[in-house]
């Protein structure tokens, strides 16, 4: 498939003010357009590639719009493989736009949302899974995401997924030549060899695939909610952990009656930290909203913070803190620095490996919650990720796992005796699948629903 003709302009930049904007103008007339209106000592046609211009661009009746620097990328060294031209003018929304508006008069078409990745993607200056890492680069975060999708758009995953491609190929091309020659009993790939490396091609999806909940945390960020009883210390620990004053905090319980979020960067990890009102019985109509809406913070929550007050004189057990619901919950012992760590004082909660204690007043144990809170939401850091790419999309999780089923048949196939024929049919499905995810095989439908969620002008 290759793109339309068509030579299309798009502001680059965000709107609003500025010290400059940039406008992309890709396709076969980006030279030609911008150079008519383009008004320079030296014409733009003339320009070798990667060489900027400074200059003024004028609207068809001879008026200066802007002065302009006219920086020329000549195919297929460029971004979209085409020739490309960006013009950058002063900031702000009126000039960008009278610039674009005077090369969409000269003959330029307006870019639609994700054109430029889609024209380099479709003229092979990326792969599809590259072209992705393109919009969640932009997307990103936290510090997490924006390397998981530099590694991604470097093509970590790309290059992953083309190994073991590359590996299953050759088997199915000597199954399928044994196929030709099945009636003089050759055999070119011994059975034993195609177990292990299925074996091993599924051991390579199956860790892709375990990836992904630590990806989706490292894009999207971790909700975090602080819950317990009233006056444990749930809106000192959000200032604790923010190191600044955000929650009200009084002696008095019930003081939180709403929900407080706040977002929080733990390891380049972004999590969304929610203070909620106390969980207790209460006849006050304005309270008992707040412990419902606690409620529904509970519901939703990736890891869950169990503030406990070591002072007060009834205890949460362990199956109150079970019945939240969650399976990710971190239990906070709170005011270690009234209760000396040497006190006698045990519950039967401090038995549970995620107890921590904790001062939120004197920060004693915080760096240790953190390093927890972290644990628990990811189960390791992206730094820690020597092994192989982390898997980010719900599309890549969604081929991998197709993928990984058809290895799943063949297998089967070749434990149950089956001929080569069945063999080399899962696993060429596999293969199919695998090419979906880099765009080797792809279809419009697939390309449309990626290429929307890209901004214009990228």
């Amino acid at each position: 498939m290759k793109p339309s003709i068509d030579t299309i302009v798009a502001i680059a930049t965000p709107p609003g003010e500025g010290g400059i904007a940039v406008l992309r103008v890709s396709g076969p007339e980006a030279v030609a357009i911008v150079d008519r209106r383009f008004r320079a000592p030296t014409p733009l046609a003339s320009a070798a590639s990667h060489t900027a211009h400074v200059g003024a661009i004028c609207d068809a009746a001879g008026e200066r719009i802007d002065q302009v620097v006219c920086t020329v990328f000549r195919a297929p060294h460029s971004y979209t493989g085409e020739d490309v031209v960006e013009v950058s003018c002063h900031g702000g929304t009126l000039t960008s736009r009278r610039v674009m508006g005077v090369l969409l008069e000269t003959g330029a078409e307006m870019a639609r949302p994700g054109e430029f990745t889609k024209r380099a993607f479709l003229n092979g200056k990326m792969d599809l899974a590259q072209a992705e890492a393109v919009a969640e680069l932009i997307h990103a975060r936290s510090d997490a995401a924006r390397r998981i999708s530099l590694e991604q758009l470097a093509g970590r995953l790309s290059s992953e997924v083309q190994t073991l491609r590359r590996s299953l190929m050759d088997a199915v091309g000597l199954l399928e030549l044994e196929l030709d020659f099945a009636e003089d009993g050759y055999e070119f790939l011994d059975r034993s060899k195609i177990r292990e490396l299925l074996n091993d091609a599924g051991s390579s999806l199956r860790r892709l695939l375990e990836s992904y909940r630590a990806g989706k945390v490292f894009r999207d960020g971790v909700k975090l909610v602080l819950t317990g009883a009233p006056n444990a210390g749930k809106s000192s620990l959000l200032n604790a952990l923010l190191k600044e004053s955000r929650a009200i905090v009084t002696e008095v319980p019930g003081t939180t009656r709403d929900v407080i979020e706040e977002g929080l960067s733990i390891g380049g990890v972004l999590f969304r930290v929610v203070d909620t009102a106390g969980l207790r019985p209460t006849s006050d109509p304005v309270e008992r909203e707040g412990v419902e809406r606690a409620h529904e913070q509970l519901r939703s929550a990736d890891v869950v913070i169990w503030v406990v007050d070591l002072m007060a004189p009834i205890q949460p057990t362990k199956e109150a803190i079970e019945s939240i619901g969650s399976s990710h919950v971190i239990v906070a012992l709170n005011k270690s620095d009234v209760i000396a760590r040497s006190s006698s004082t045990r519950m039967d909660i401090e038995d549970d490996s995620r107890a921590l204690r904790i001062s939120a007043k004197t920060g004693d144990g915080i760096q240790r919650l953190e390093e927890e809170m972290l644990a628990v939401a990811v189960g390791r850091t992206p730094s820690d990720n020597t092994e192989g790419a982390t898997v980010t999309n719900a599309r890549h999780y969604d081929v991998l796992r197709r993928a990984s089923r058809s290895l799943t048949l063949a297998l089967e196939s070749l434990e149950g005796g089956k001929t080569g024929e069945f063999l080399a049919l899962d696993i060429r499905e596999a293969l199919n699948t695998l090419a979906e995810l880099t765009g080797e095989v792809t279809t419009d439908d697939i390309m449309n629903a990626v290429f929307s969620k890209f901004c214009i002008g990228k």
